[in-house]
């Protein structure tokens, strides 16, 4: 049965196949694919670019794709795993689909099993062409997964030659978003920023899930780079739990223009970043209402209120901004704290060892 599934996938293909010279593997709609790893020797090749160019189509139609890029190790601290799987429910409450690098593990993992469930709540009666997960690996990766209940429900594989074929892939995503993760994450993010800033890449929004503040020493030495003049600046949405990422996602699909020129989608980028603390208090105190309730009125209020009112709001607005960047400087002295407590400890014992000896 999987075997004709497969087949039925190169004839979809095939029709392109014998005009294209460079490479890369495809498997599509592949539901259980990891399965039929020995009959992976009789797929279609066909050219990244034809890939690349099928994919975005795809993107284009229907909802929203998000690129999550993440550790395939859960961290020792167990809030990360349960964050990155509130994450992946959030962005399938969204009704937007997930392109990853394929994993059943760690933050990766966890991520898309929230994506699942929340597209299984939604509909019980999902087909596979409606699976809300797109893979993106390469041979060498795709080689080391061992079939599995999380991996086998995922409707569509890509296996590309080389990383750089995979980032180009991964990145035809709408916005990205970064959660914890160790140095193919770090990886990630530089190639990611890299192509933006030199415009390899399709200005889009770029989001830090900064679980735990586990972002914070990245970013200031993002800002170091970019006030001592080595890179531009970098417009990063950053977010601190899967409840701010949920409203920061609902902003973007507001705000952030389809199409458009660069510089009128750093400025809606820009608005994100701004007005998202005021959205989150208001959302945290007036819970019964929903976020495109809140936006409405902040919306009519500083383009049809009357004076005193929109002064009003947007001192409410600074205010709320200004608040969250102090209580993040606040949580990062108070990490940097305990970081020196902890060497000035070290520090002790080693002069203990030397005087000792």
């Amino acid at each position: 049965m999987k075997t004709k599934k497969t087949t039925r996938t190169a004839k979809q293909v095939s029709r392109t196949a014998s005009s294209l010279t460079s490479t890369v593997d495809i498997t599509l709609k592949r539901g259980s694919g990891l399965s039929v790893r020995e009959s992976r020797k009789n797929h279609l090749k066909v050219s990244s670019t034809q890939v690349a160019s099928e994919l975005i189509s795809r993107n284009k139609k229907g909802t929203t794709r998000v690129f999550v890029a993440g550790g395939s190790r859960s961290g020792h601290d167990k809030g990360y795993a349960k964050e990155a799987y509130l994450l992946g429910q959030a962005i399938g409450c969204q009704n937007y689909r997930l392109n990853f690098g394929l994993s059943s593990r760690g933050i990766m993992g966890a991520v898309a099993e929230g994506v699942l469930d929340a597209w299984t709540q939604k509909s019980k009666n999902q087909t596979e062409a409606t699976k809300p997960i797109q893979a993106v690996t390469t041979k060498e990766y795709f080689a080391l997964y061992q079939k599995n209940q999380l991996l086998d429900a995922f409707s569509e594989v890509i296996v590309a030659h080389t990383l750089e074929e995979r980032k180009k892939q991964l990145l035809a995503a709408d916005f990205v978003i970064f959660a914890p993760g160790g140095v193919g994450t770090l990886d990630e993010l530089a190639y990611d920023c890299v192509a933006m800033q030199d415009g390899f890449l399709t200005f889009k929004p770029f989001v830090l899930f900064n679980v735990e503040g586990f972002f914070h020493h990245l970013l200031e030495y993002l800002k170091e780079m970019h006030l001592k003049g080595f890179a531009d600046a970098m417009p990063f949405i950053v977010v601190d739990d899967s409840f701010e990422a949920s409203i920061a996602f609902e902003m973007i699909a507001r705000y952030y223009p389809k199409k458009g020129t660069r510089t009128n989608a750093m400025r809606a980028v820009e608005k994100i970043i701004y007005d998202l603390p005021y959205v989150i208090d208001q959302k945290r105190y007036r819970t019964d209402e929903s976020i495109t309730a809140i936006l409405d009125e902040k919306d009519f209020i500083l383009s049809q209120g009357k004076q005193a009112a929109q002064q009003q709001l947007s001192k409410e607005i600074e205010t709320a901004y200004l608040n969250k960047e102090i209580t993040r400087l606040y949580e990062r002295l108070a990490k940097s704290g305990r970081d020196t407590a902890v060497i000035s400890d070290k520090l002790s014992q080693l002069k203990k060892q030397y005087q000792g000896d």
